[in-house]
C-alpha cells in the first residue's frame, strides 16, 4: 500500500511539473528539453558590476581592502613562480557592497536573512521598466504608479512571481575612481522608487522582488521605500548595470550569492537570459569549456589593489 501511495504521489508532482511520468528513470525529465529548446541559443547579459576596492559604497561602511592572500607558515604571498598557484584575501567593510541581494533582514531583525532565501528565488520572469529618459530630464526622478500601467498598457500586466528592474541609466555613472566613487556615493541626485509604486508592485502584482541601478531605494529622509520593503518581509535588488538593451518582456532573470550564515547582504550576480533575437548579449556556446587563455597574465597591481591584465 506504502508503495502504491508513493508511486501516486509522484505520478502527481510529475504531472504537476509536465515531466512524464516514465522521466524519473532517466533524470532527464522535460526541463532538459526547455534548456534545448530555449535557453541553449538565449543571450546572456550579465546585468553585474565588477567588485573592486574603490567601487562606490556608502562612507559609513568604510574601505574594502584586497591583497594576495599569504602562507600563514611563511608570511609571504602565494605566487604561481613558487607555489604553482596564487590566491586573494578580501577584508570587506560591508556585505552591502556593490551589485548586491537585499534581504529583509538588512532592516528587520525578525525577516529572512541571506541564507535563508530560499533556492526557488534564483531563475524568475524578467520586467524591466524604462525611465531613462524621464531621469535624464530629473536626475531625482521617482518611479510612479503611472509609470508602471502605462508600460502595462503596451506590454501587459506584470507577472505574479516576476522580477522588476528599473532601467535608469545611473549605472553610466559607476566608477572604480576612489576620489569619484566617494562622490558619487555621497550624491543624493539619483533616481527612486516611491512607496505607492512599491506597493502597488507587490499587493497588486505580487512581484517577487524589483531592482534598480542606485544604491538606495530612494531619496527620501528615513529611505521609506527600503524601510517598507524589508519590515513586509520584501527583498530588492541594488547596483545592477547593463540593462539598456535588455527587452521589457521575455527574458529570464538568474542570480545567486554567497550563503553568509545571518548574512545581510548578499555580493549578487544577476544574468538576464533573453531570446536568441536580443541584439545584446552573448549566446552559449560548445566552446564555453575550457575557457580561453589570454596574451597577458594576470598580475598584482599594487596601486589598484587588484589583480588586471
Amino acid at each position: 500500500m506504502r508503495r502504491r501511495t508513493r508511486l501516486a504521489v509522484l505520478a502527481v508532482a510529475t504531472a504537476a511539473l509536465g515531466v512524464p511520468a516514465s522521466a524519473g528513470a532517466t533524470g532527464g525529465g522535460d526541463l532538459w528539453k526547455v534548456y534545448d529548446e530555449g535557453l541553449a541559443g538565449a543571450k546572456y547579459i550579465d546585468l553585474t558590476h565588477t567588485i573592486t576596492p574603490n567601487m562606490p559604497v556608502w562612507s559609513g561602511f568604510g574601505p574594502s581592502v584586497f591583497r594576495p592572500a599569504v602562507n600563514p607558515a611563511t608570511g609571504q604571498a602565494y605566487t604561481y613562480a613558487n607555489d604553482g598557484f596564487e590566491a586573494t584575501s578580501y577584508t570587506l567593510a560591508t556585505d552591502q557592497f556593490g551589485t548586491q541581494f537585499d534581504p529583509p533582514a538588512h532592516w528587520a531583525p525578525e525577516q529572512a536573512a541571506i541564507d535563508e532565501i530560499p533556492g526557488s528565488y534564483s531563475v524568475r520572469k524578467l520586467v524591466v521598466i524604462d525611465v531613462s529618459q524621464q531621469v535624464a530630464r530629473n536626475p531625482k526622478y521617482f518611479l510612479t504608479v503611472a509609470d508602471v500601467k502605462a508600460w502595462e498598457h503596451e506590454h501587459g500586466r506584470i507577472p505574479a512571481g516576476s522580477v522588476v528592474m528599473v532601467r535608469s541609466d545611473w549605472s553610466e555613472r559607476w566608477t572604480d575612481d576612489p576620489v569619484a566613487a566617494k562622490a558619487l556615493a555621497a550624491d543624493g541626485n539619483f533616481p527612486s522608487v516611491a512607496l505607492d509604486t512599491l506597493e502597488f508592485l507587490h499587493l497588486q502584482r505580487h512581484i517577487l522582488f524589483h531592482g534598480h541601478e542606485p544604491l538606495d531605494t530612494d531619496t527620501t529622509p528615513t529611505l521609506e521605500g527600503e524601510s517598507w520593503l524589508m519590515h513586509h518581509g520584501y527583498a530588492q535588488a541594488e547596483g545592477v548595470t547593463n540593462l539598456e538593451g535588455v527587452p521589457a518582456t521575455g527574458c529570464l532573470v538568474s542570480f545567486g550569492f554567497p550563503k553568509f550564515k545571518g548574512g545581510l547582504g548578499g555580493y549578487a550576480r544577476y544574468i538576464a537570459i533573453c531570446p536568441p533575437s536580443t541584439e545584446k548579449g552573448v549566446p552559449a556556446s560548445d566552446a564555453d569549456a575550457p575557457l580561453p587563455s589570454y596574451a597577458t597574465d594576470l598580475h598584482w597591481d599594487t596601486t589598484l589593489g587588484y589583480r588586471v591584465r
